[in-house]
């Protein structure tokens, strides 16, 4: 396990502005909001741990420097990542070498959607391993006629996998978990 101390290095660059905490860079990718609502609770877990954290779409980023770590979660659409969190994790491999990373995907859906482990697509399970990101967590998605975007998600948003799947609990008790890491990993 690598520990980062600090940013760039040792230089204590982690450190939000009011010194005592560090910041984390929570991101996301979605179309429909239901992955920027799982990251809104995660950055609120990681602030009630003490933290700082921002939440930014990924194709806001233009920066991973100033944290102290990151967190990258991408909505799954036939097992892809949005382009947008690729690039994200493409553009800035150098820099999320040097400091912890955690990634989360959402989207299953349906009635085996609890649970249900996916995989890394194939090119960003490379960056992952080149960044040496934490474990991918996985958490289910949110597919509603109201927020289904194109013909087969309609489709999709009108039958059994229509739904909310996200389980609260788990995502919160994952970004406890990362809190923890956080605090262990990157010198406070």
């Amino acid at each position: 396990m690598r520990r980062v101390d600090g940013l760039n290095g040792g230089t204590g660059c982690g450190r939000a502005d009011n010194g005592d905490m560090t910041a984390v860079l929570v991101v996301h990718a979605g179309r429909s909001g239901g992955t920027k609502e799982i990251a809104e609770v995660i950055a609120a877990e990681l602030r009630e741990g003490g933290l700082t954290a921002d939440l930014l779409d990924a194709a806001e980023v233009e920066d991973v420097e100033p944290y102290g770590a990151v967190i990258v979660g991408s909505a799954l659409y036939h097992r892809r990542w949005r382009p947008e969190a690729v690039r994200l994790l493409t553009e800035h491999e150098e820099a999320l070498r040097n400091r912890p990373v955690w990634l989360f995907h959402s989207g299953p859906c349906g009635p085996l959607a609890a649970g249900k482990r996916v995989s890394l697509p194939a090119g960003v399970a490379l960056l992952a391993a080149r960044i040496d990101a934490e474990r991918t967590a996985t958490f289910g998605g949110k597919l509603t006629p109201d927020t289904a975007s194109g013909l087969f998600w309609k489709i999709m948003a009108a039958g059994p996998w229509a739904g909310d799947f996200r389980d609260w609990p788990s995502i919160r008790a994952w970004a406890r978990d990362v809190g923890r890491r956080v605090r262990i990993r990157v010198t406070l």
